[in-house]
C-alpha cells in the first residue's frame, strides 16, 4: 500500500481513504501512542470524516490491526513467490532471509508501532496476526528443513529452532536499526542472511 501524501500546501493529504487513515494512524500512534490517540484525532489528520473510516475500519483496533496486516501480507507474498523458485535451496533461503529484513527495515515504523502494542488488541485480532505470522514461519521452516534433507544445511539444529533464532533478530531491528545510519536495508539483509547460512553449512 502505498503512503498517503500531503499536497504541496501542506493542509490535505492525498491517497485513498484507507491509506490516509492508515497513514495517519501510524504517524500518531508514533508520536502519542495507542491509547493515547483519538479516533477523532485519527480522522482529522487523515482529512476524512469518521463515517467515511468507519466505512473501511470497524474501530482503532482495526487500524491498529491493519498497519502490520498489511506488511505481514506483502512478506508473504514474496515468501511464497520466492520459495517456489527453480533455484538450489541455499539460494531461495539467502533471498527469503534477506527480503525480510529489507521490507521489516522500509515498514520499521509500522512494524515497531505494532509489536508496542499488539497487547492492546482485542484477543481475537491478537490470535488472526499470530495465526497469519505462523503461516509465514512455517514455509520459511520447510525451506530449512528441504536443505537439511538434500544434506545442503546441517541436520543437528532442529528447523524450528533456526527459524526462532532468525526471526528473534529480525523483530529486534527496531530497537537499533536507524534509517540515517551508514547501512542500508538491502545491506543488512544481505549480512543476515550470510550469517543465517554460514551457521547451517555442515559441519566438519
Amino acid at each position: 500500500m502505498r503512503s498517503a501524501q500531503r499536497t504541496t500546501d501542506g493542509d490535505t493529504p492525498r491517497g485513498t481513504v484507507p491509506e490516509r487513515l492508515l497513514s495517519a494512524a501510524t504517524r500518531l500512534f508514533a508520536e502519542r501512542g495507542f491509547e493515547g490517540t483519538s479516533v477523532q484525532e485519527v480522522v482529522a489528520a487523515a482529512g476524512v470524516t469518521k463515517g467515511a473510516m468507519y466505512h473501511y475500519f470497524g474501530s482503532k483496533d482495526d487500524l491498529l490491526y491493519e498497519v502490520y496486516a498489511r506488511v505481514l501480507r506483502m512478506q508473504t507474498e514474496h515468501l511464497v513467490e520466492i520459495s517456489s523458485r527453480e533455484e538450489p535451496v541455499a539460494e531461495r533461503v539467502h533471498a527469503a532471509a534477506t527480503d525480510v529484513i529489507v521490507t521489516t527495515v522500509a515498514n520499521l515504523d509500522d512494524s515497531t508501532i505494532f509489536f508496542r502494542s499488539m497487547h492492546q488488541l482485542a484477543p481475537e485480532k491478537q490470535r488472526s496476526v499470530r495465526a497469519e505470522r505462523r503461516k509465514y514461519h512455517e514455509l520459511f521452516r520447510a525451506m530449512i528443513e528441504q536443505g537439511q534433507q538434500e544434506g545442503v544445511f546441517r541436520a543437528d539444529v532442529p528447523a524450528d529452532l533456526v527459524v526462532d533464532y532468525y526471526f528473534g533478530s529480525v523483530h529486534h531491528l527496531s530497537t537499533w536499526y536507524r534509517h540515517d545510519g551508514p547501512l542500508t536495508g538491502k545491506d543488512v539483509g544481505g549480512h543476515f542472511a550470510d550469517l543465517l547460512l554460514a551457521g547451517l553449512r555442515p559441519q566438519g
